[in-house]
């Protein structure tokens, strides 16, 4: 149960880390800005804030409960996984953290965002294209986003048997951030760029410190697992 516990507060962990890391952070305040700059009632804009989080968080899930019930259904794999999981998370968490540390630096194609043409069809959608723009972006991975995601959730929900509720908690996580935006857009664009820069900083060093203590997780579960010194 304790363990349980642990893995639903590092999911959302992994959501809010994601959330504030450069790329997803930027998309965040453009989409929430682009919907927003239509609208004159700070309750539209929160509404539109509210939409973005849901599609995001809802993709998550979907996707999430896709992935891990997919796995499920496929008994090699799975035995495989269950087998060796502990053999693979320590590289897993190793390459992770390098990642998080942009020691490697990868361009995912179609994480820049929207082309022109979507752009204006969801526009034409007016506020209720935010919820579509939460789901885009939700897949639009960035290099970190994907790291957390699919190496470091995907870990954590399968080794909980967890379809629904790690990925939903990774999805809160990525919304805490973007509701508050929301809400300083709704009241003050100044405080947005003040929060912007404190977020940014905040971001720089949680980043490194997750980062730090992944590879020093990973070096421990290969010391266990792989070469049985410990």
């Amino acid at each position: 149960m304790t363990s349980f516990v642990f893995a639903m507060g590092m999911s959302l962990w992994f959501g809010v880390l994601t959330s504030i890391s450069p790329c997803p952070l930027a998309t965040n305040i453009a989409a929430i800005s682009y919907i927003a700059r239509r609208v004159d009632m700070a309750g539209s804009i929160l509404v539109s804030g509210l939409l973005y989080m849901l599609g995001r968080m809802a993709t998550y899930v979907v996707l999430g409960a896709v992935l891990i019930s997919s796995t499920q259904l496929m008994p090699d794999v799975a035995n495989f996984l269950q087998k060796y999981m502990n053999i693979v998370l320590g590289p897993v968490l190793i390459v992770i953290g390098i990642f998080l540390l942009d020691i490697i630096k990868l361009s995912i194609p179609g994480s820049g965002g929207l082309n022109g043409r979507m752009q204006q069809r969801i526009e034409r959608t007016g506020i209720w294209g935010a919820g579509l723009l939460g789901v885009v972006f939700a897949l639009s991975f960035c290099p970190v986003s994907a790291a957390l995601f699919f190496g470091s959730l995907f870990s954590l929900a399968l080794v909980h048997n967890s379809a629904f509720i790690m990925p939903s908690l990774y999805g809160i996580g990525t919304a805490i951030p973007v509701m508050g935006f929301a809400f300083l857009l709704a009241f003050s664009t100044q405080l947005v760029g003040r929060a912007f820069g404190r977020i940014s900083l905040f971001e720089f060093w949680a980043r490194r410190i997750t980062a730090l203590i992944f590879i020093a997780a990973g070096i421990y579960y290969c010391l266990q697992h792989i070469f049985h010194v410990i």
